[in-house]
């Protein structure tokens, strides 16, 4: 099964800036992975692209075609962000505070510790190293922290945490002494540092530098500096000939660009900044060599709130400011107006940002995973997203494929949009964390279990909790499921080891199940009987008739403690794993034990922090936690506290792949091996706490960090993320599938990509032949052609070929063995072709012609036919959407009185 990632959901913002390109693209960093949102189609998907740890700084180029992204190992990738792939690598030496690309799209400035890197951008072309360091700048005395590119791209202003902000030359000059200018006065850190434009002559008239403490300095440009000028031309303080200074290296011309001529030592005789043509080069005028004064200097006036996030906007002189208590403003410039001064969040803001008009601006929250996009002129949220504070606990599909929903320890439950990948419905009615979720028959109704006791049931169309089931003596749920007729609810206990049977309609307890003597951690109705599945950690499953009142029907005896158990979807087999790493597979008419499938070695590795063994000695994590069967029951999905994600075929019992679920070196568990040079007397050196408490607040810590798990006692390896799988859902079209791991959930679904996998191929059956056989009318015959070359072009382009009159008479021509492969088909042109009603006609004629053969093969069509179900489901809500909006409006018209 050709699955690769498509999505990540669950996590719209993890840490590090957001960038917007082509004023509606919003790129933002998710752990190591980045996410782009249109924010007009409201529309989110997660490129496939994964760094070696957690992206911290991203920039892209003004035309949004290249993106670079650098994590906190100091490696960076150059992304084509429409082609979404890797043109280039590059590790740098000491961590990356700042990026920014220059507005002509040539150069990379890069703040690498103290140092300003000027990189040439590599751009499309090939070539052994692509990223040319073109100059750097070693003035500063700390870190590097914001950068801000002249319109011209010929000055850049870089502010640090040294207290001052500096102006740097970029342009190729020859013979000038290239010292940048020093803005000086501030208290705090510059986290903010912009240039005012005159929109008369655009040019750069004014400046902006924004400290860490909560203020904002404006500095204005009056020209030439007579008395630095006159300095120069006297030499009152030559350069020495012995040691040059390298932020005052001679810029040269040599054709394509920027470049460094680096004089020799012995040839260096204090005379080589002096050339023929000092003359003219006086006469033009540097900024950095200019005057600049100090305007005005305001303040926030946010007590002891810290500036963590700040942008500017040129074109509207605004300016956009976020506190560390979550609070931002917005400030008109150069009169410092407060516009707007609202809280958004309860945790500092790590990043704020406008778009290019101006009118939207973008928000993020770090530590709750808040990503906020704000049209200040209208007071409305054009994007309000935020994911699961904890680790996701269960993840579910709904009936139609549509909706996913999430449960997590932050008590709260959360339905996705699989097409959109954004969250719609955020239900916070548990008090204690979610741990089962079940989707019932009607599409519009979920379950969802707690430890807080209760077991709640929500409507997707009224927004609300319309029933609780709750027990007379509270209890901790941890399983949950309904009959697939809808009438009875059972949910499994964590206490007292018990199944209690509700009916959904009157909420009234019918049944308590009792005979497990450990916690029911696995519950499952059979999807076509009566019979109820329980596992736990009694070394049992045990099966119930819920509604005869029989008690137990079937008790089936394991050597290890029973994790989890899951129904085939005929109900004829069911699947149990054990502690001990293995997959029970029973027939459930027989009682009998099928097959039995060893997984300790498919799901081993990874070794913890804190394991004193090594990966392959250590027997903890051993052991799948989840399974999951796919749509047509051949084979089966397993996931554990593990990197991997095993898929079986059950009739071989064999291994068919295995999905890694992330390479993020940032979480636990990833590596099988430590590195030795990381091991200290101490422990482990990333165990060693030695952040400074000072910065914390800051802009240092700008990533969502340990989310608090630091109390004593909680956690050995400093609440680092151990990677993991705790819950799996496939769709019940079986195009994809979801794993609710550390990062987020992912979801995975079979490539759209052409495979070459042609049937019965001749060597009569070409392409030509495809296009003869349509030229000379014998479209039964192109489309059969087509469908044993297995090419999905020449597919679509038989079934456009065929007459309205004569598709009746085409799709009884059609074997039963090429269906499923013509309703895929049609599925992917009735979701991108505008052609609806004769696609609609086409899939009425085949099921009218092949009813009872779908019938009879049901279960090898039922992925292809819920796949139809969803597309149609769709393209009928978008049709009725259109119809009742013309309807509202025709009214209006109608009732608006003709006075002509």
């Amino acid at each position: 099964m050709n699955y690769r990632f498509q999505n990540l959901l669950g996590a719209p913002y993890r840490g590090g800036n957001a960038v917007i390109t082509q004023n509606t693209q919003l790129i933002s960093p998710v752990g190591n992975r980045v996410s782009v949102t249109d924010l007009n189609k409201n529309h989110t998907v997660t490129l496939a692209l994964d760094s070696s740890s957690n992206i911290c700084r991203i920039a892209a180029s003004p035309d949004g075609t290249f993106l670079l992204a650098v994590d906190e190992q100091k490696r960076g990738l150059f992304i084509n962000l429409p082609r979404r792939v890797v043109l280039h690598r590059i590790t740098f030496k000491d961590n990356v505070s700042a990026l920014e690309f220059s507005p002509n799209g040539k150069f990379i400035a890069v703040g690498v510790g103290k140092l300003v890197q000027i990189w040439r951008s590599p751009g499309f072309r090939r070539a052994v190293y692509p990223f040319e360091l073109v100059r750097t700048f070693a003035n500063s005395d700390d870190i590097v922290v914001s950068l801000e590119w002249s319109l011209d791209s010929d000055y850049l202003l870089v502010g640090s945490k040294d207290l001052a902000a500096r102006l740097f030359c970029v342009r190729k000059l020859k013979g000038v002494l290239n010292k940048p200018f020093l803005f000086l006065g501030h208290r705090d850190s510059v986290v903010g540092c912009f240039f005012g434009v005159d929109k008369m002559t655009n040019k750069i008239n004014r400046a902006f530098t924004i400290a860490r403490d909560g203020y904002i300095f404006s500095w204005g440009y009056t020209g030439k500096d007579v008395k630095m000028d006159e300095s120069e031309d006297g030499h009152s303080e030559p350069p020495s000939p012995v040691t040059p200074e390298r932020a005052d290296m001679v810029m040269v011309e040599n054709g394509d660009g920027v470049g460094t001529e680096l004089k020799k030592r012995k040839e260096f005789d204090g005379k080589g900044l002096e050339s023929d043509d000092d003359e003219e080069e006086d006469d033009e005028e540097y900024m950095h060599r200019g005057k600049w004064v100090l305007l005005r200097k305001d303040g926030f006036n946010q007590a002891s709130a810290k500036v963590t996030a700040c942008d500017y906007h040129q074109g509207l002189d605004m300016v956009v400011v976020g506190f560390s208590n979550g609070v931002f403003g917005l400030y008109q410039m150069p009169d410092f107006i407060c516009i707007h001064l609202l809280s958004i969040s309860r945790e500092k803001l790590t990043t704020a940002v406008f778009n290019q008009r101006g009118n939207w601006l973008t928000f993020g929250c770090a530590k709750l995973g808040q990503l906020l996009v704000w049209d200040w002129r209208s007071e409305s949220y054009i994007l309000k997203q935020q994911g699961h504070y904890f680790d996701v606990n269960c993840v579910t599909y709904s009936p139609d494929s549509q909706f996913l929903a999430t449960g997590a320890d932050d008590n709260k439950v959360k339905v996705w949009s699989v097409m959109s990948g954004s969250c719609f419905i955020t239900f916070t009615e548990h008090t204690n964390a979610v741990t089962a979720l079940h989707f019932m028959a009607d599409n519009h109704s979920l379950l969802s279990a707690s430890l807080d006791g209760t077991v709640r049931a929500w409507d997707f169309k009224r927004y609300k909790n319309y029933k609780t089931y709750t027990t007379p003596t509270p209890r901790q749920f941890v399983s949950l499921t309904a009959d697939p007729s809808g009438d009875v609810v059972c949910a499994g206990t964590l206490d007292s080891f018990e199944i209690f049977v509700w009916s959904k309609k009157t909420g009234q307890i019918k049944d308590i199940l009792s005979g497990h003597e450990a916690p029911v951690h696995g519950l499952m109705f059979s999807p076509l009987t009566q019979i109820l599945a329980s596992s736990s950690w009694d070394n049992t499953v045990r099966l119930w008739d819920v509604f005869a009142s029989k008690g137990t029907v079937e008790t089936f005896q394991h050597n290890h403690d029973v994790l989890t158990v899951a129904f085939r979807p005929d109900g004829k087999q069911l699947a149990s794993s054990t502690l001990d790493g293995q997959i029970h597979f029973w027939d459930t008419i027989e009682g009998v034990l099928m097959y039995t499938l060893e997984g300790r070695r498919d799901i081993a590795g990874g070794r913890v922090m804190t394991d004193r063994r090594s990966a392959a000695n250590s027997s903890s994590g051993k052991c799948f936690t989840t399974l999951c069967y796919s749509a047509d029951g051949g084979y089966i999905l397993a996931a554990g506290t593990s990197r991997y994600i095993c898929m079986y075929d059950i009739a071989d019992q064999v291994l068919l792949r295995r999905f890694q679920i992330s390479h993020n070196l940032s979480l636990d568990g990833v590596l099988d091996f430590l590195h030795s040079k990381k091991m200290t007397e101490a422990g482990p050196m990333d165990l060693i706490d030695d952040d400074n408490s000072d910065e914390e607040a800051g802009i240092d810590k700008q990533s969502r960090g340990n989310l608090g798990y630091d109390l004593p006692g909680s956690r050995p390896n400093r609440g680092r993320p151990i990677i993991r799988t705790k819950s799996l859902s496939i769709a019940p079209t079986g195009r994809s599938f979801a794993a609710a791991t550390t990062e987020g959930v992912l979801i995975y679904s079979i490539d759209d990509t052409f495979i070459f996998d042609p049937t019965e191929l001749d060597i009569d059956v070409t392409p030509e032949a495809v296009e003869a056989a349509i030229k000379e009318a014998e479209v039964s015959r192109a489309l059969a052609l087509s469908m044993r070359l297995n090419e999905d072009s020449l597919i679509k382009k038989c079934i456009f070929a065929v007459a309205p009159a004569d598709i009746k008479a085409v799709a009884i021509s059609v074997r039963q063995k090429y269906l499923e492969r013509l309703m895929e088909a049609l599925v992917d042109l009735l979701e991108n072709c505008p052609h609806l009603e004769f696609i609609l006609h086409w899939c009425q004629e085949i099921c009218k012609a092949h009813g009872s053969s779908i019938q009879r093969s049901y279960r090898i069509l039922l992925p292809a036919l819920r796949s139809l179900q969803k597309a149609i489901t769709r393209a009928h809500q978008d049709l009725a959407d259109m119809c009742s909006s013309n309807e509202y409006t025709l009214r209006y018209l109608c009732s608006v009185p003709n006075n002509h």
